[in-house]
């Protein structure tokens, strides 16, 4: 089963909008926060080379990690597999 993490900021509102969805659908998602977080911030400017928020990072089973930006492409993807 995927582990779902999604990088934010608390001033987003692009990220508070996902988190609504998060909330809306249930799920159990492990929010990280770019701005209290370095080593967050980190991982996300390593793995995209961006700093961008909302970023969606899926955990697959095999290990390998995807990692998704813009938040209707978030909530589109979690509504599908909700």
């Amino acid at each position: 089963m995927a582990q779902y993490s999604l990088y934010r900021t608390s001033w987003c509102g692009f990220c508070a909008r996902v988190e609504r969805s998060i909330a809306d659908l249930g799920l159990d998602v492990e929010l990280r926060d770019i701005d209290a977080d370095a080593d967050a911030r980190r991982d996300l400017r390593e793995a995209t080379g961006r700093e961008t928020v909302p970023c969606l990072r899926i955990d697959g089973s095999t290990g390998a990690s995807t990692w998704v930006h813009e938040s209707s492409s978030i909530i589109d993807l979690l509504e599908e597999r909700a």
